[in-house]
């Protein structure tokens, strides 16, 4: 009979529920940000054991040893840096990856190298969200910086890849990414980094807007990091957490990346304690 609507084409078959998702959490992350503190830390130490969690029952069976070490690790780079500095929080974050590959060896010899680089992965970021939320002048501008370039990166790749196809991008990792999704990611990247110049008003605005395209870049390289490793497991997501979006990991794999790379460069360009400045200031 006449009368029903034809059900949306497959391809934007997600759409809702992703923007509904994203409707519901990124107002609680910028809350967060804002409120910073423990309250930061504990917010990022909680990203970090979800990732945590996910990794394990991928890459080491849900093992209950692994999933206490990786969790440690998180817990030590979103939180060791407030007690014992960043060089006391790497040493333990390099204590437990030791421990968890002597681990992995001794329970799977000759395994994949995935087993050795969960402690880092599920770490380091929060290290690295910390450096920058704690540059008192620009903490709070650096981290929504990061995350508007990763979002907005995100959502132009998704309609730049959906609207023009072509070309794939890596797919024997990835079958979906295209070289126009990356296009589409550097533009809305930059475009992120230029309203938040904007906004603070950065003295050499083109830079700020080069750093964001190639941070895009950055963000491409960790989801197809991810996508590897779920390749060599074969699952499909991450998790379930996030409707939508599958797991944490796959939510948070591009970001992770940009908030490594940021802090790295603006440790370099201004030092630990300004490195929020260091990435934004130009």
């Amino acid at each position: 009979m006449g009368g029903e609507a034809s059900p949306p084409p497959a391809k934007w078959g997600d759409l809702g529920v992703r923007a509904l998702s994203a409707v519901v959490l990124i107002p609680a992350v910028l809350a967060d940000v804002w409120a910073g503190g423990i309250w930061f830390h504990l917010f990022v130490a909680l990203i970090g054991i979800l990732m945590a969690q996910e990794w394990v029952n991928i890459v080491h069976r849900d093992n209950p040893l692994q999933f206490a070490l990786h969790a440690a690790g998180a817990m030590c780079g979103a939180l060791l840096p407030l007690d014992v500095g960043l060089t006391g929080g790497i040493a333990a974050i390099g204590v437990l990856s030791l421990l968890s590959g002597v681990a992995a060896a001794r329970d799977e010899p000759g395994g994949p190298a995935w087993r050795y680089l969960g402690v880092p992965y599920v770490s380091l970021p929060g290290i690295a969200f910390v450096v920058l939320r704690n540059d008192a002048a620009y903490g709070i501008a650096a981290i929504v910086l990061v995350m508007l370039m990763v979002w907005a990166a995100d959502t132009l790749a998704y309609f730049a890849g959906r609207i023009i196809g072509g070309p794939k991008l890596a797919p024997r990792i990835s079958p979906k990414k295209t070289w126009a999704g990356l296009g589409g990611a550097m533009a809305g990247s930059a475009i992120a980094a230029l309203g938040v110049g904007l906004a603070v008003g950065v003295p050499v605005l083109w830079v700020l807007v080069a750093v964001g395209a190639v941070l895009a870049v950055v963000e491409q390289a960790g989801d197809l990091f991810k996508s590897a490793m779920k390749r060599r497991y074969g699952v499909k997501d991450s998790g379930r957490l996030i409707p939508g979006h599958g797991g944490v990991i796959d939510r948070v794999d591009g970001l992770v990346a940009v908030a490594a790379a940021a802090a790295l460069i603006g440790a370099l360009r201004a030092g630990l304690a300004h490195a929020g400045a260091g990435i934004l200031v130009w």
